[in-house]
């Protein structure tokens, strides 16, 4: 058993007795939320996930009835995900995989339902044992969800037992962006990036916090630079892992299949590179849902393993793990995130996300990042898409209070790097505790 194995089998062995005997009285004690009297919408309902066995059947049975298409023509994955990669998956999806157990894990949570603006919001709300906890919402991106989140909780509300001290506790909420997971999905549009921001807002200081930190990496960075833009009384700053720093004349050069801008240093030739080859050949995927979602929903929605390699070749790229996720997450880990897509038919809903948010999320122009006044913590993590150069970000976020490079972890920091997400978390908003 590995020392980040031991940490979570340690931190869910702690929370599960709370949990499992009752859980929806215990969530309601737990949490100590206060059920606002407003109105029947506004009231904080406590929540458990509970997959029919129908469901999972069905599931399995669709795996094993796919038609499979030709291999590639190459050695390589230059065309996709390669045939036998996915028919390993598909094989231990339908065989050996168990929903049971991320279920269970979840329903080990604290976790709750409430009515803003319109739709219902899923999110777990873990609150610390140590005095004063700085209030934290975290949000997810595609093709990830909260079970990105799972196992920073333990090191970020409970410091201590992984080697942190108590003063830099935080109270963990995390949301389920409209449309994803088991929040509700939009029955129409204007659910952007600004309107989850504000919806976040209403979230937190429903749970009784009058100030918090707010953190977010792909999707979740959007949403955290939009709540920065709007600086709601009581949002303190916010730490990105996904920060948008790219100057104009960079975005230019890559819109128009250009050569680098002159002067650039190695760090920042280095990002253009990157950026260069993800918009040239790895950024199809975005281009479909930001502009044909409901398309492309059809055989996401019908087919599991099309899903399953719809989002499979993204959690490969993206993880630091040279193309080889499992080296960084295990088997059950992405089928698990993928298994949450499939059973709450959420690929369209989440897809068109990307097309209420039609912008460049690495343009630091397009998100306005200079409207920013709050403090901006950043950390970048070396699988990224692309690595933020401090040079790029200082210019990009005028207010930026933290910046730090580690040596570990990709696009999806908190579920490949639990501990470390959480010590940079933890060093990022030490100066604005007790304000």
């Amino acid at each position: 058993m590995t020392h980040r194995t031991a940490c979570r089998v340690a931190f869910f062995a702690v929370m599960a007795p709370a949990f499992l005997m009752n859980p929806v009285t215990a969530f309601t004690k737990s949490a100590s939320v206060p059920m606002t009297r407003e109105s029947p919408a506004a009231e904080i309902r406590p929540f458990r996930v509970s997959i029919p066995q129908a469901a999972l059947d069905d599931l399995r049975q669709r795996v094993l009835a796919t038609r499979w298409p030709d291999r590639e023509t190459v050695n390589d994955d230059s065309q996709g995900v390669k045939q036998a990669t996915l028919q390993e998956l598909a094989r231990y999806w339908a065989t050996d995989y168990d929903w049971r157990k991320v279920e269970t894990q979840l329903n080990s949570l604290p976790q709750f339902v409430t009515h803003i603006d319109g739709l219902d919001i899923h999110f777990i709300h873990v609150k610390s044992r140590h005095p004063h906890a700085l209030p934290l919402i975290i949000t997810h991106g595609w093709p990830g969800s909260i079970l990105e989140m799972i196992d920073a909780i333990g090191p970020l509300t409970d410091p201590t037992a992984f080697g942190g001290k108590a003063e830099d506790a935080f109270d963990v909420v995390i949301p389920s962006i409209p449309g994803y997971g088991f929040s509700e999905r939009p029955a129409q549009t204007g659910w952007g990036p600004e309107r989850v921001g504000r919806a976040w807002d209403v979230l937190m200081k429903r749970l009784g916090y009058t100030h918090y930190v707010s953190q977010g990496g792909d999707h979740g960075s959007v949403i955290s630079d939009a709540m920065a833009r709007q600086a709601p009384a009581g949002l303190l700053g916010i730490h990105l892992s996904m920060p948008a720093t790219l100057p104009d004349a960079v975005v230019q050069a890559i819109n128009n299949g250009g050569p680098a801008p002159v002067g650039l240093s190695a760090k920042e030739r280095a990002a253009f590179d990157s950026l260069y080859a993800f918009f040239s050949r790895n950024a199809a995927y975005g281009a479909m849902m930001v502009t044909r979602p409901q398309t492309v929903g059809y055989a996401l929605s019908d087919s599991p393993v099309g899903l399953a390699g719809w989002m499979y070749e993204k959690i490969a790229q993206w993880t630091y793990s040279g193309g080889v996720p499992e080296r960084s997450l295990t088997r059950d880990q992405i089928l698990d995130d993928i298994s949450l897509y499939w059973l709450t038919n959420s690929a369209v809903s989440a897809a068109r996300f990307y097309w209420e948010n039609n912008n460049n999320n690495f343009s630091a122009s397009a998100q306005k990042t200079r409207d920013i006044a709050l403090p901006v913590a950043v950390t970048v993590f070396p699988g990224e898409i692309y690595r933020a150069p401090e040079t790029w970000t200082r210019q990009a976020y005028p207010s930026l209070m933290y910046f730090h490079e580690v040596d570990k972890g990709g696009h999806f920091a908190a579920w490949e790097e639990p501990e470390l997400f959480a010590r940079e978390l933890r060093d990022a908003f030490r100066p604005l505790r007790g304000k």
